[in-house]
């Protein structure tokens, strides 16, 4: 029997558990990966890698898939203005795909018979973790000790005593998923429907006062300059913009939505540099696309969005839309300008080549240049036929 198995692995209470149960209770070689998608410092993972170790892994990696997380996603959730329920920017729960997908790959790469996650039976992230596995890997045990023995968090800890791990597992008052797109912060409040977060539960506190305007750059829809600084990479425009505007305790709401598992569910959040790049981005296409083009890339981009939430990431009709997505960004090109403030940020306007407001046909509710009256009264007249047919037919 293949007793190499890989843990998706996060130094957390629940993991940590399992490195110890599945290699002492279960007889499992354990190898320990942490797929880290930007929500990490060198600082933490050296501290989650020693503690592996600790446990008594076999070997531990680091799986840095942040590039290919923002190529593959967190692109297309920009150019979608992918909102879930127009607000939740689908911020750590996107990560959890890519970690998954990173996770499995390294498992067949060393040849493990089996998969283990530390997933509870509470959540999404289980169903993200299992979908992904299976359909990558199908071959590949899943298991999943923390989700089938239904343990304390007490039991746990007590177990890990009894063998001499010593930790500070004491649980914080809030839980806190920090991730390049956002960070997700769960407490006592998120599970009523009447409360919400105090301010001192988020991570990011007030610093700055007062305004600051901000140009930002895009290019074919995507995020490339601050102030006129060009960045080299996708993650860290999106960290440097996180650093500026999070001082302003910019970006932060709470999520109410339908879980994959069928009942619903609330957390806070904040997301400072996701939900600036997403408006921005939507006014500056506000200027650039036609009404139908904006039309069908929305209805699209909702799907997208669900499917995404929901751990479809492999249905090929998520590549099938990626596609019409991206083309609709050929004239997303120009600045958009964006003032911060205590809490909240305004957009204030954009500039670019491709503003159609620009095209001389005429300005909305003032001159008209390309047509006459004649003009409008028989257009009105041909466009009011159906609606006067209809009302002759059916008189009420």
């Amino acid at each position: 029997m293949n007793k190499k198995l890989v843990l998706a692995f996060s130094g957390g209470l629940d993991t940590s558990f399992c490195v110890k149960y599945l290699k002492e209770e279960k007889g499992y070689e354990v190898y320990t990966a942490i797929a880290n998608t930007g929500g990490f410092s060198d600082e933490e993972l050296k501290t989650i890698e020693e503690r592996a170790y600790k446990l008594g892994a076999k070997k531990h990696v680091t799986l840095d898939v942040t590039e290919e997380y923002y190529q593959k996603c967190i692109r297309y959730m920009v150019y979608g203005n992918i909102l879930r329920n127009n607000t939740y920017p689908i911020s750590v729960s996107s990560e959890r795909v890519f970690q998954a997908i990173a996770t499995i790959n390294y498992a067949k790469e060393i040849g493990a018979g089996s998969i283990a996650h530390g997933s509870t039976a509470a959540g999404n992230d289980q169903i993200r973790f299992d979908l992904t596995f299976q359909v990558l890997a199908p071959e590949i045990e899943i298991i999943t000790p923390t989700r089938d023995l239904l343990l304390s968090r007490q039991e746990e800890i007590d177990y890990l005593k009894k063998y001499g791990v010593e930790g500070d597992y004491i649980k914080n008052q809030y839980s806190i998923n920090q991730g390049l797109w956002g960070t997700s912060v769960g407490g006592k409040e998120t599970l009523t429907s009447n409360t919400n977060l105090p301010d001192e539960a988020y991570p990011s506190q007030l610093e700055a006062t007062g305004e600051k305007l901000v140009e930002l750059g895009f290019v074919k829809g995507e995020l490339k300059s601050i102030n006129g600084q060009t960045y080299k990479s996708g993650p860290d425009i999106i960290r440097a913009l996180e650093t500026m505007a999070s001082k302003y305790a910019i970006g932060r709401d709470t999520h109410v939505g339908d879980t994959i598992i069928g009942i619903k569910g609330r957390v806070g959040f904040e997301a400072a540099a996701p939900l600036i790049t997403i408006k921005a981005h939507h006014l500056l296409e506000k200027h650039t696309l036609t009404k139908w083009q904006s039309y069908w890339k929305e209805q699209l981009a909702n799907w997208y969005g669900m499917f995404l939430h929901e751990a479809q990431y492999h249905e090929p009709v998520m590549r099938n839309m990626e596609k019409f997505i991206e083309d609709t960004q050929g004239n997303v090109t120009g600045k958009v300008f964006v003032k911060l403030k205590p809490y909240h940020f305004e957009l204030q306007g954009i500039e670019s080549d491709h503003d159609l407001m620009n095209s001389g046909f005429g300005e909305y509710g003032e001159t008209a240049t390309a047509w006459t009256a004649d003009d409008i009264k028989g257009f009105t007249k041909i466009m009011s036929n159906s609606l006067k047919i209809y009302n002759s037919v059916n008189k009420k």
